[in-house]
């Protein structure tokens, strides 16, 4: 029985999420990619508590952005990203795409944080 792309995308994020864990040394950076926007967190795992948040639907970035669709929005959200965990004192993360295949949006968000400091 083939699976359709929700489905298979399910069971990526599903196994992901088994292996990947964020602790207080080395929290996750988790990503969620909607059809019109991207977003990415810094969570906590141990505490259940997210610690930084940057996406597309901020107004300083979607003043500036002419769609939060594409992969110049994603790196203008990975380095936002990286800029507020730099101040919490954020180094080290788990990087966690969401079902996500790397490549687009998430591998452009994820080289952006990259350059801007995160270590993973």
């Amino acid at each position: 029985m083939k699976l359709t792309r929700r489905e298979s995308k399910q069971r990526r994020r599903k196994r992901i999420r088994g292996k990947v864990f964020g602790s207080s040394d080395r929290p996750r950076l988790a990503v969620f990619r909607s059809n019109e926007h991207i977003y990415a967190q810094i969570i906590d795992d141990t505490q259940h508590h997210t610690l930084v948040a940057a996406s597309t639907l901020e107004p300083d970035l979607k003043s500036t952005l002419a769609s939060g669709a594409n992969c110049e929005a994603s790196a203008q959200v990975g380095k936002l990203i990286a800029a507020r965990s730099l101040e919490k004192g954020i180094t080290k993360v788990v990087f966690d795409r969401g079902g996500n295949l790397y490549h687009g949006r998430i591998k452009a968000l994820a080289e952006a944080a990259r350059e801007g400091g995160l270590d993973f």
